[in-house]
């Protein structure tokens, strides 16, 4: 059969692969610490579930809008307004599966064969993919150690065309947990505008900050009419099976990514909405202080280990340097996993070849664990 040539031009992706790698040697019976899923190890709150549960028994499993019933998109109205002092109308806002239809939705309603959208090296796995699938060209912008993550305007310049229609930021960053700083977010805001670009601003992790606070880049002067907001329940809130997210942006750009929806996934699953009207309302600051506490220790156990990375400000990655072990990324992971059996993601899995990524969304034994191994895997590649 010959499939579309989009679809083949795709990779599935590394973390989830990897995460799934790790689970069958688990089920195995061999003892693997799973540092690759970016995905919380707390339940999702008990209120949380129990506002589904209540739906169901009161017959709420019927279609709704294919934006999403109303009363959770005025709650994410009011949420928007308080995070970042735009109003944005219910019927600016569409409700989806998961940040991944968000976003995907998004590049299905603005991208046209050969259109360019740029993305900041290293970045998340799917951005590349689903730009690809819808006939875009993703252009990758490397960006540096030395600059901690960050894109300077000299950076941008060099990467865009006359054919560039938007660029992907994500601030708190997976995979390098760096949090863009209002003046970095100025100097997007004033490249987008001089180049007539649609800013999609993946912010998914943005409550997970544990140094400053967070800022959208839509609350800059003329920013909200060129960017649209991609969230998520799944981080925060501990929900990633539920798969419920949102996007929020121009009016007359939803209307295209509310068409979209109806005919491909009509309406999100009708209990799961009524979870996530509770879900804003509920107070998940004790699983915010444990990711901090295990940031802190994960921190204080790669110093002692000498491993250099930039010091994650935000989300529940660490984005380490392998670069001085004298082996590519994706044979230092395999040898990893295969002699200290920890598992972890390598960094050009996010487009950034040298280094390698750990997730500390698990438990502290599992972190002490893995941390122990690292260590001795490290040091015997050091000295024998």
């Amino acid at each position: 059969m010959d499939f579309s040539k989009n679809v083949k031009a795709v990779s599935p992706s590394i973390t989830l692969e990897l995460n799934s790698k790790a689970i069958e040697l688990q089920k195995q019976g061999i003892d693997i610490v799973k540092l690759t899923a970016g995905e919380p190890d707390f339940p999702t709150p008990e209120e949380i579930s129990e506002s589904a549960y209540t739906a169901m028994k009161e017959n709420k499993t019927k279609y709704t809008d294919a934006k999403g019933i109303v009363e959770l998109r005025k709650e994410i109205s009011q949420y928007l307004l308080k995070r970042t002092g735009n109003e944005y109308s219910p019927d600016q806002i569409v409700v989806t599966n998961g940040g991944k239809q968000a976003l995907y939705n998004v590049l299905l309603a603005i991208i046209n064969k050969d259109d360019e959208v740029m993305m900041l090296d290293p970045s998340w796995v799917s951005y590349e993919a689903q730009i690809q699938l819808v006939g875009g060209t993703p252009v990758h912008v490397p960006l540096d150690e030395e600059d901690n993550f960050l894109p300077t305007y000299s950076k941008l310049k060099k990467y865009v065309s006359s054919k560039t229609k938007s660029i992907i930021i994500n601030s708190p960053n997976n995979p390098t947990g760096v949090v863009y700083p209002q003046e970095t977010l100025e100097v997007i805001a004033e490249f987008a505008k001089e180049h007539d670009l649609l800013v999609i601003s993946d912010e998914v992790y943005e409550l997970l900050i544990y140094e400053g606070s967070h800022y959208s880049i839509s609350s800059i002067e003329g920013m909200k009419d060129r960017t649209v907001i991609i969230n998520a329940f799944s981080k925060t809130w501990s929900m990633t099976g539920w798969r419920i997210g949102y996007c929020t942006g121009p009016a007359d750009l939803m209307k295209q990514i509310s068409k979209i929806q109806s005919h491909t996934t009509s309406n999100v699953n009708t209990p799961t909405q009524y979870a996530a009207i509770t879900a804003l309302n509920v107070n998940v600051l004790n699983m915010y202080n444990k990711f901090k506490e295990r940031r802190d220790y994960v921190s204080s156990r790669l110093k002692k280990i000498n491993l250099n990375f930039v010091e994650p400000k935000g989300a529940f990655y660490f984005f380490i340097n392998i670069a001085e072990f004298g082996m590519d990324d994706v044979k230092f992971t395999a040898k990893l996993l295969e002699e200290a059996k920890v598992a972890v993601v390598p960094g050009s899995g996010f487009y950034k070849e040298g280094y390698i990524r750990i997730s500390f969304a698990t438990s502290d034994s599992n972190l002490e664990k893995a941390l122990d191994r690292i260590e001795e895997f490290v040091n015997n590649l050091r000295y024998f």
